[in-house]
């Protein structure tokens, strides 16, 4: 954790624009940094404190961590653009029985497509972060599909982490479990004072009547 804000780790292919933008509203003066971090490396840089939280892809050993499942993403082949897996809308995995998959984790692996050295598969997002007209991707139709979590140590509690995980899990600002509430707390309408009633002016008395003599 930085001095005064929260760092916060992310897998290739995973978007975090949209809690990046609620921290900004809500938190304006702790400051977020994110940092991108090797698949290969997720588990590591939570333990050895490079970051303090992490947007992982399982599956992964989860000794000493907690995380939380989000959502899932459709597995995808990507080859070159004239490659026949062109010609399907998807394919599936006996489709792939006689190509060489690449490394997705190889640096130059999409180049070797584009030069027709084999196919890789990787996660959707991956894929369309990646995009190049030289290459296509399609669904594998019976792909396995990875999915998306959010990581941090366990035995490190933080106000700052329990906030951000109350952002991705959608707590409102007004949620009794956020340490953070409203500036302004709503105002009761004033109640506009009854009119006085106007009070009727006394009778003055009658005036007495002159004695009647007697008889």
């Amino acid at each position: 954790m930085t001095a005064f804000g929260l760092r916060v780790g992310f897998v290739p292919g995973v978007t975090l624009t949209k809690w990046r933008r609620i921290w900004a509203d809500r938190f304006r003066r702790v400051p977020l940094e994110v940092v991108e971090v090797a698949e290969s490396d997720q588990r590591p840089a939570l333990l050895e404190g490079r970051v303090d939280m992490c947007f992982i892809r399982l599956p992964i050993d989860r000794a000493d961590l907690h995380a939380i499942p989000l959502y899932e993403e459709v597995p995808v082949v990507v080859a070159a653009k004239d490659h026949p897996i062109s010609l399907f809308a998807e394919v599936s995995w006996a489709d792939l029985a006689d190509e060489n998959l690449l490394d997705p984790g190889d640096p130059d692996a999409l180049d070797l497509a584009v030069g027709g050295a084999g196919v890789l598969t990787v996660p959707q997002s991956i894929a369309r972060e990646h995009s190049r007209r030289d290459l296509v991707y399609r669904p594998i139709s019976d792909g396995t599909p990875t999915q998306v979590a959010l990581a941090w140590p366990v035995g490190h509690p933080s106000e700052l982490i329990e906030d951000f995980v109350g952002i991705v899990r959608g707590r409102t600002v007004n949620s009794s479990r956020s340490r953070l509430q409203p500036t302004t707390q709503p105002t009761k309408p004033t109640t506009a004072p009854k009119p006085t009633t106007a009070s009727k002016p006394a009778t003055p008395p009658r005036p007495e009547g002159r004695r009647r003599r007697g008889r």
